[in-house]
Order: C-alpha cells, then structure tokens, then sequence
C-alpha cells in the first residue's frame, strides 16, 4: 500500500498537534521520574516507537497519555485504534482515558505526575470541541478494543460470512469442534479414501492407538495457526522441500558451532587441542568407543561446517560432566590414565588446570553443553516418510475442521484471526478492506506487545503495511518482555524481540525502556535488582526466548522493615509450608496499613494445605478462580440429574440422582434396590411394586417422589429446551431447599452452561463435564483481606503484601506432541523452519527431535524465571519467598530442577546452607475440625411450596413478550391482537438479530409479510383485525430496520450476542427465570441488555409516555440485570426500544 495523497497534509497536521514542552523536554526534573525524557518522547505522534515498560512503570498511564496526545492529530476519534488482549484490560484504559477527559472538563487540580496528563486531556478537549465529536457522551467512539474484537470486527465486512450462510458463533471452548474433526479425518482410514494410507501410516507410528492419536490431533488443531502455513502445500515439491528443510537444519548448526567457537578464550585454545587430541589417541588406541575418538589428529579447534560436529560433541566431553558442569577430574575413560610422571601426567594436570581455567567462561560451558543436543543434518528415510504423512493427515484435519465449522455455524478464535488476515490480503496484494482501512486508521497503539502470537502479530504487520515513518501515521508498541508468561496462550516472546532489533514490516520503530518503579518501596526494588540480574540471560535471544535483565530505579523511599525475606524449608512438607503462610499471614493482617495481603501460587495444587489451614486459622479469603465449578456438589448434582434426563438407563447417574439430598436414601437402601437385577435399569426398578416397598415406608416415599418428578420430565423429554427441563425437575425435587444461597450461584452458572451449550450442538453428558473442567465457582467471600490465586491470575494486580510459597515444587511436564516444529531467523530472509515427527512408540527419539525438544525446554526455562519476577514484582512493601532444598548425597541442599526457587538459587542459596530448615513452633496448630459424615436430605413427606406468582414476588423478572397494560397507561389499542402482535414482532427481531440487521432491508420485510400473516393467524388474530395487525408488525420491522438506534441494537459486530435469551438464578434467595430480548457486549465493554415494548401511544406528549415506561418497566429490567452479574462482571446498560415508536430509553443498571 501506498502513502495516501494526503500523507503530507497529515504529517503536517500531527506536527501542528504536538504539545508545546515536547521539543524542549531533554532531562527530568528534581519532582520527576529519571526517564521523563524517555516518556516525553513517547508521546511524539509524529514517531513510531516500541516501549519495553518493566513491572510496576505506569505503563497504563503512559499508553493513556500516548492517546491523548493523539486526539489532537486525528479528523475522527476512530483514526486511533487500541488494541489490548483481555476486555478487563481494554475497558481499564478507556475508563481511565475518559477520567483523564472529565477531570479536565471539570478543572481539578492535579499532582505533578498526573499535570501532564490533565495538559493532554485539555487539548484533545479543544479539539473535541473544534470538531463536535462529544466523546464524553459518546464513549463507544474510542476504538479501545481486544485483538480477537478487531479480528471479528475484520472478518464481518468481507463475504468470508457467506460461507456460513451469516455470522457463525464463535466458542471459547473449541474441543468439541477439534475431536469430531480429529474423528472424521481418522475415519478416513476406514473409507477407502486416498488419505488412507496417510492415515494408516500415522496409526502405525503410535502403535496403532486410535484413542492417542486422536487426542494429539485435537491438541495440534488447537495451535493450527503456528503449523498449518508450513504443512500447507510444502510438502508437495517432494525432494526439493526435503533439501529445504535439510539446509535449515544445517544452517542450525552451523550457526550453534561459530558460537561456540567464538566463546573459547584463544589463550586457552592451543590446551585444548592438545588435551584432546592426546586422550583420542590413547582412547582410540584401547578401542573405546568414547565420543572423545573424534578429536583425534586435531591440531587446531574444529571448523563450524556440520562434519565437524562430532568433535566439537568429543571435546564436550572431554571438559564436562553429564549434568553440564566443567570436570574435576579426569580418568581413564576420558583418556587420560593415572600416572605419576611422563606426559600423561602433565596432560592430567593441564586438563585440570583447564577445566578451573574456564570455569569463568560460562558462556562457553553452556555452548559445549548444547553441542551435544545439536540435530542431525538429514532425515532419515522412514523419517521423511513418516513426516510426508503426518503433513497430510494435518492438513486433511484442518479441511475437515472447517467442513465441522460449516455443519456447526460455530467457529473458534484461531479461525477468525485467519479469516481476518485473509480479509487484508498480503503486502503485495491487499484487499479492498486493506485499502480502506489504510485511510481509516492513523495510529494503532498495542498494550502487552510481549504476549502477541504469530497469527496476531501477523495481522498487526499486515494493517500497517505500507506505513512509512513520515505519512502522519504511528505505531506504538508497549510491553514489558521480561512479563512474558504466556506461552500456553502461543504468545511468543521472540516476536517482541524481533521487534526491538528489527522494526515491524517495513516500519521503523524506536526503542525505549522505562527504567522508574512507581509501585514498590526502595529496598524492594533493590532487591529484586540484586536477585534477578543474574537470574535472566546475559543477552537476547529470540529463537529461545531470553529475555536479558533489566534493572529498575525506585522512586519510592525504603521502609525501616525487611522488604523480601526468604523463608528455607529442609524437605518438601506441606503442612509445615502452610503453617508458616498462616503466620505471615496473620502477621501482615495485624498492621494497622499496608492490609492488602496476597497468596500466590505456581499451579493450583500448591494450595492442598494452604486453603484448609487458612480456613482453619479463621482467616477470611478470595479465591480467585481456584475452586472447579464441577468440585460443588450442587453442581455435581444437577450433572447427574442431567446424565439421567438425557440416558435414562445411565446407572451410575440415577443412582446419585437416589443419594442427592432432596433423596438421600442410604447405602443399605440403594443395595436393597439394584443389587438383585443389574441388568434392569434403575428408573424401571423404581416402577416394581415389589421392589420399592422393600426400602421401608421413609424410603420408599423418598425414591417415589423422585420417580414420579423424573417420569413427568422424561415424557416431555424433547419438547422443550434441556436447561428448562433440567431447572424445572430440580426445583420440582426440592434441589433449591438443599442448598445455601451461595450455591445457588453455582446452579446459576451451571445453568448458564446447559444454555449456550445446546443452540450450538447436540448436548452430551462428555460434553458438558468438559466444559465445566474450564469453569470456576465464584469466590465465597469476595470482600476478604487476603487473596489467594495463581501467578498468572495476578499478573497486572498489586499488593501489600505477597507470599510466594511453594517455590521448591516443580509442574508436570507437557505430553510429547505429535509433530515438533521451531522457526528460526535466517539473517533477512523468511525463517528456516525445523521440523521432527514424535518418534514410533517404544522406540528412543532422534537427534532433531531432541535438539527441538531442548529449544522448548530452554523456552520453558526462561518463562519459568519470567514468572517469578512477575510473581516478586506484585508487591509494594513486604515479599515473602517459602520454599524447600532437599539436600544430595554430600548434604548440601539443592532445589528440583523445573522449580521457581532452582531460578534464583545463585542468589538465595547462602540462605539454605545457612540454617537447615525454618520450622515454626512445634505444636501442630489450628486445623479443621473434622466431623463424622452425616446424611444430610429432605424429611420423607417433604413437598415443593407452591410456587409465587412470578410478577407479584419478582416485578424485576416479569415475563417478557406481550405487554400487559396496567391502569391508567393510554394504549391505542389494547387486548389480546396487541399482544399477538408484540408476539410476532419479537420473533422477527430474534432472527434479524441472529442474521445481522446488515442483512435484512424494507424489501426483504415486504417479502416476508405472508409469513407473518399466518403466525398472526396462528396465534389466534380475528380476520376483521389481521390486516390491521400485519400492518403494525410491518411498520414496526421498517422502523426498526430504518432508525440508526434500532440497527445498532441488531448489528453483528457485537460480542457476545443472544436473542431471546434465557437466564435461571436466583433472586431474593429464590430461584428465578427470565427471557431477555436483546443482550450483547458493546465494542466499548459494556453489556447492554435491551427489552422491545411494542405499545404504541396516539397522544402528543410522547416522551411523557416513553419516561412513564422506563418507569414501569425499570424494576423488571433491573433484574434482568441482577441476574446477569451473576454469570460475568462488567458495566451494564439497561434500554427499553419502541419499535413503533422508534423510541429509546436507557440507564446504568445499579449494580
């Protein structure tokens, strides 16, 4: 693309817009931070530049100030897109950017970090006023958005949509979607197709096991953006694409070997050589097979061409052990005997004194080390043959997936970023949509650039293609890649650092780093500097991911406390760990400030102690997303009744359905009922009348209940949606009168489940139970002083205090995947790609398998130093590390490989020499009290109140549909046709609102009359009025469709879209349902849930009437938003729309 003709006229334009102090800003003042000129620099509009924003920097505030600056430059608001990765994130900068609006409006003061920002608040306001946008009243014309908004926001203005006849739906949860295409594509096998040998190939390389290959292709379709571009039509040239990948793996080692080469000090080269070219001999010579018979004949280091590998592999060694370390000492087997005198002597002496000689050379230990893990140059035959395979059952099962995509009307993320990238075109040949956008968007600003992934990093290069430094356009990237965490998500840190060195595309950006720590006290900050420096990769590598340090400046003063104190711990002992969390807990609690105290963990399963001893310990706390929705028993049952709703001869379901407390028979009883016929299903053991009385006359009251509630759902079972007919037999069994009110939230969300499970598929018991694994029940006390929750979960938060226990324990290691695969840079050309197939089952995998392995390994290892320093970097005043060292063979302690604690131990590990072990007082303190196991259910003649009239108890959750007028309300025209036609309108609506108002217009109303007609008829509408009817169902429809409120409400661009949606929770500690009509996520973050009234008023005074409506229906409304903070937390805008009318009320709901 282009510059646009009026390039010039913009750069100007965005000159003019710069604030006055930018030029003149050249160092910082006694009141500001030491990198204020590196700040003031970044608000430059006329520049792009990448920000490297360590922890605790104000990274927010300067992205806010960057958009400020920006307003002034820009004709519309919409020039400036902010692209973030989570909604909290995106709707943080736009609250905090319209603050930063309204603080100025209104003139108040500031503090002289925050006048700078009131400065540019100011001037984007002037210019707000010159142009008449009123962002202020109209905050949804601030393009701060999430990149998966963006990319749907892409996608539905290219016919990419026709595909699926409208809009698909997008899921978060895409397993369903992966294993049915992972099923078809294997069933390949059995159809004769000209996949099958592919497929049987693939079969046979996992020891024919269906069950395996199919889950490792479910894994592999879920990261398809990464591998897909490489499988797609490279194999097909045959020798040619084997030579490829042959000369990249080549390069690899080539590249690896002048490293190493380049790390050994010369004054010491012409030693080694000798060394070992000596030991060669004298092993050589006795027929060892040692690595080291390579070096034999050396008279200088060897070359870096991949035949001389295997010396390189010899001299490593020569000089190290297995675990890496430099040798202390030398036998036999590495060639050099015992001797007291000759050369054999002085060489044992010289390869010592050489091993203590290196021993300052790290750099060097750590190439000879990975020499040894470098691939082999060749694949071998049944190699190629195995990953020509592979590639083609990949591929088949990315075109099956998009054929499930089609069935489905349901797509998942990694496909709309596709399609979004496909909508742009390339470089050289962009599309219309590019075009446009070319002219559309003059800045884009980027929020935690560090966690980008390959697709999404993509779509950035392909929306500022053709952008040149000065076209009046800017890119501003912000992140902080030592933040890096997020590698499970496919962020990939390399990308930012490929950024920093390279630039983005054709762009030229210029790095900054902020260096201020606004966030944590001095000796904090200094210890964190003092800690980690050693801890990070001297440089950067963006092939491994290394991050080097960064150290930070604290402009906070230090306190007279200890600001990080390590707490060592002998042997892995939970008990004894969550003891001694109790104590720093409660220790922090009892200050009279600094109260915010934090818990944070690597992986949920650290806390098995720590949660009940807190518990115990009486300490109140919030768990944030810690418990599984699928662990609360409430939950437990409702999955089971739903099992047994859905496969009624599902034993195991109807047997907990019978222990359930609205049941509760005994043990005893249960044996008594199913023990004697195991083949007859239980609900028909139910109907025996000789075997129910047989459970005693409390028994068999019980058991009859639940049949007779079971029987009454199973023979209406198809004739109404699931989640009603599971809500309705539960509350029909008593399930809501077992239960506290805070699991009724957990009902809730289950509920919500069933809801957005079944439009999208058939609902299986596998399914749901799959879905639930990725939820998490609410917190139970949300207001508690101390939190507990994982690392990544606190990423972005802040705290008093934090305690990090824990740090001696390693995770799990990830399964092997199918296919392996790394991109390398290859100086300025396209990256070499590295490939290996996982190797057959039983059999030791090959030398490129292992060389990818180790690249992930190392990736892993700096990620897992990352997340400490973002776990250090939460607190403000106290940090508290608890791990544990177990001690080797010679009795000095050593953390587990894999740990937090093996990342600093450098550093730390002075602490656990030191003492043997912390241990808290040896009585055994507080625990839970643990009572015997009592059978809790409802008495025997219980019975379900009589349901309260619906409106009369709950008005907020009046039914939705036809509107009922109260008295003194002046309808035109009333009774039983108006509602038979509100009926009809909001079925019409529900379907523009699935297909998108872009695609309905007048014509298509007018063409659809006859339809409407007959459901007019069929709802019972005399003829003598039907005319009149249609007629009104018509208008309302063009009206909706012709008024820019009407076609916003019914627009396909928002998120997280519902028609008729149905909600069940509980209000008033009651269990309740309602029918929204209208309910979405706005591009600014903010649900709106909107409510049609099709009355109509012949009066004049017609605003009278629509506030006398929200008036009326404020209350029902208001619970529609009650029950909708149930399921997420965000603003919410309630609206009642008048289609008749084209009428509009809204209002914040009061939550």
């Amino acid at each position: 693309m282009s510059e646009p003709p009026q390039g010039r006229d913009a750069r100007s334009r965005v000159a003019e817009a710069r604030p006055a102090w930018m030029p003149g800003a050249t160092g910082a003042a006694a009141d500001q931070p030491p990198d204020q000129s590196v700040r003031t620099r970044a608000l430059d509009p006329l520049h792009s530049f990448i920000v490297q924003a360590p922890a605790g920097s104000g990274k927010t505030g300067l992205l806010v100030q960057r958009y400020l600056a920006l307003l002034p430059a820009v004709d519309v608001p919409e020039e400036i897109v902010a692209i973030t990765f989570t909604r909290k994130a995106a709707g943080e900068m736009r609250e905090r950017i319209l603050a930063a609006l309204a603080q100025a409006h209104r003139g108040e003061a500031a503090d002289a970090h925050g006048q700078r920002t009131r400065t540019l608040a100011c001037r984007a306001l002037e210019h707000d006023a010159r142009r008449g946008w009123d962002v202020r009243a109209n905050p949804g014309r601030l393009r701060v958005l999430t990149i998966d908004a963006l990319c749907a926001s892409l996608v539905r203005q290219m016919p990419w949509l026709s595909h699926f006849g409208g809009e698909p739906r997008v899921a978060d949860d895409g397993r369903a979607l992966y294993r049915q295409a992972a099923r078809e594509t294997l069933g390949q096998l059995e159809d004769d197709s000209p996949w099958g040998d592919a497929v049987a190939t693939v079969l046979w390389h996992l020891d024919n096991d269906r069950t395996r290959c199919e889950r490792m292709l479910v894994d592999l379709l879920a990261r398809r953006d990464q591998w897909l571009r490489h499988v797609a039509g490279h194999f097909t040239a045959g020798e040619a694409q084997r030579a490829h990948l042959e000369a990249g793996l080549g390069r690899a080692v080539r590249d690896a070997l002048r490293a190493l080469r380049a790390s050994v000090p010369s004054a010491d080269a012409a030693s080694i050589v000798s060394v070992a070219a000596f030991a060669a001999e004298n092993l050589a010579a006795e027929g060892s097979p040692s690595p080291i018979r390579a070096c034999r004949g050396l008279d200088r280091l060897p070359g870096t061409d991949p035949q001389d590998l295997s010396a390189w592999v010899g001299l490593s060694e020569l000089l190290l052990t297995r675990r890496g370390s430099w040798r202390g000492r030398h036998t036999a087997e590495h060639g050099l005997p015992a001797r007291r005198d000759g050369e054999g002597a002085r060489m044992r002496r010289e390869a010592r004194r050489l091993c203590v000689a290196l021993a300052a050379h790290d750099e060097l230990r750590m190439h000879l080390a990975d020499v040894r893990d470098l691939p082999a140059t060749r694949y071998s035959d049944a190699q190629w043959q195995v990953l020509q395979a592979l590639a083609r059952v990949l591929h088949l099962a990315a075109a099956m997936l998009r054929v499930v995509f089609t069935e489905r009307g349901h797509v998942d993320h990694v496909e709309v970023a596709q399609a979004a990238r496909q909508a742009l075109g390339e470089e050289d040949a962009p599309t219309e949509l590019a075009l446009a956008l070319d002219h559309r968007i003059r800045h884009i600003l980027v929020d935690e650039f560090q966690d980008t992934s390959y697709s999404q990093f993509e779509l950035l290069r392909r929306l500022v293609a053709g952008w040149c430094a000065d076209d009046g356009r800017s890119l501003f990237l912000v992140g902080d890649p030592m933040q890096s965490i997020y590698r499970f998500r496919e962020a990939d840190v390399g990308l930012y650092l490929r950024a920093w060195e390279r630039g983005f595309g054709a762009l030229t950006l210029q790095p900054l780093r902020l260096q201020a720590n606004f966030r944590a006290q001095g000796h904090l900050v200094s210890w964190v500097n003092r800690v980690f420096t050693d801890a990070f990769p001297r440089r950067a590598e963006a092939d491994t991911g290394a991050v080097p340090w960064q150290s930070a400046v604290a402009l906070r003063a230090s306190a007279s406390t200890p600001a990080a104190t390590v707490h060592p711990l002998r042997d892995a002992d939970p008990d004894l760990e969550a003891r001694l969390v109790v104590r720093l807990v409660q220790a922090a609690m009892a200050r009279r400030v600094q109260r915010r105290i934090a818990v944070l963990v690597r992986s949920r399963v650290h806390l098995g102690a720590i949660l009940p001893a807190l518990r115990a310990a009486g300490i109140d706390y919030r768990g944030v997303e810690l418990e599984g929705l699928a662990a609360r028993p409430v939950v437990q049952d409702l999955l089971a009744l739903t099992r047994a709703l859905l496969h009624p001869a599902d034993r195991v379901a109807w047997l907990a359905l019978l222990r359930a407390p609205w049941c509760g028979l005994s043990l005893q009883e249960l044996h008594t009922l199913t023990a004697q016929d195991a083949s007859r299903a239980v609900f028909e053991l139910l109907r025996d009348p000789e075997r129910v009385p047989g459970l005693g006359p409390g028994g068999a009251a019980r058991a009859q209940r639940v049949s007779g509630a079971m029987q009454s759902a199973l023979a209406r079972r198809g004739s109404r949606p699931l989640v009603q007919a599971v809500a309705d037999v539960w509350t029909a069994l008593g399930g809501p009168a077992c239960v506290e009110t805070p699991d009724l939230e957990d009902a809730t969300a289950y509920f919500d489940l069933l809801g957005q499970l079944e439009p999208e598929e058939a609902v299986d018991p596998q399914r749901v139970s799959e879905r639930l694994e990725t939820l998490f029940a609410k917190a139970r006390t949300p207001a508690a002083p101390v939190e507990v929750m994982t690392i990544h979960k606190a990423k972005g938060l802040e705290f008093d205090t934090v305690i990090l226990p824990g740090l001696g324990r390693a995770t799990r290691v990830d399964e092997r995947r199918l296919l392996t695969w790394a991109e390398r840079p290859a100086g300025a050309g396209p990256p070499d790609l590295l490939l290996a197939p996982m190797a057959p089952a039983g059999e030791e995998p090959d030398a490129i398998s292992r060389y990818l392995w180790k690249l992930e390994a190392k990736k892993s290892e700096h990620e897992t130093t990352r997340l400490l320093y973002v776990a250090a970097t939460r607190a403000r005043e106290h940090l508290h590390l608890i791990g544990h060292a177990t001690p080797s063979s010679d009795g000095t302690p050593a953390p587990e490989a894999g740990s937090l604690l093996q990342c600093i131990w450098p550093a730390v590990r002075a602490e656990f020499e030191r003492v043997e072990g912390e241990r808290p007082p040896t009585e055994k303190g507080p625990r839970e009290r643990r009572t015997p196991l009592a059978l809790c259910r409802l008495p025997a003649g219980w019975k379900p109140p009589r349901p309260p009239r619906l409106r009369a108890r709950f008005p907020a959750i009046a039914p939705a549909g036809g509107e009922t007028p109260a008295a003194g309300v002046a309808y035109d025209w009333a009774g039983r046709t108006a509602r038979c036609v509100g009926t009809v309108v909001h079925e019409v609506l529900r379907h523009i609102g699935r297909d998108g108002a872009a695609a309905w217009d007048r014509g298509r109303v007018q063409r659809g009359r006859r339809r409407w007609r007959g459901l007019l008829i069929g709802l019972g509408v005399p003829p003598n009025e039907l005319e009149k009817a249609s007629t009104r169902v018509g208008q309302a429809l063009v009206n909706v469709l012709e008024d820019p409120r009407g076609r916003w409400i019914l627009e396909a661009r928002h998120t997280d879209a519902h028609n008729e949606y149905a909600l069940t929770g509980a209000l008033g500690g009651r269990v309740v349902s309602a029918v929204i009509d209208r309910t979405f996520v706005a591009e600014d973050g903010v649900r709106w849930i909107v409510d049609y009234k099709t009355g109509t008023h012949e009066g004049a005074d017609i605003e009278t009437f629509l506030d006398r409506e929200q008036e009326r229906h404020r209350a029902q409304l208001e619970g529609y938003a009650a029950l909708m903070a149930h399921r997420e937390r965000r603003p919410i805008r309630l609206g009642l729309y008048f289609p008749l009318l084209t009428g509009w009320r809204e209002w914040s709901a009061p939550l």
